[in-house]
């Protein structure tokens, strides 16, 4: 098979775990990267849109307020979210 040279930017968080990853596993970061993008793009293919769950989240300022907030104070959980978490039926 001919190959071919693609480029991408990507960010240095990214470059340090492609680079710790092709050490330890003694392999080249040319075929990571070809079997990292065949994997993803046939899950794109295969699976439905919707449980596809992106790589990073982007919200507004507010909302990451609203989120932090929510974890720095958890509400109580709920009668269903304990028995669900039991291993119960909910009723």
């Amino acid at each position: 098979m001919a190959e071919t040279q693609i480029s991408a930017y990507v960010s240095e968080t990214t470059k340090e775990l492609v680079e710790r990853y092709v050490e330890a596993h003694g392999m080249k970061k040319g075929h990571l990267i070809e079997e990292a993008l065949l994997h993803h793009l046939q899950a794109l293919r295969e699976l439905p849109a919707d449980l596809i769950i992106p790589p990073r989240i982007v919200v507004e300022q507010k909302t990451f307020e609203r989120v932090a907030a929510l974890t720095r104070r958890p509400r109580k959980p709920t009668k269903a979210l304990r028995a669900l978490m039991d291993g119960k039926k909910p009723r």
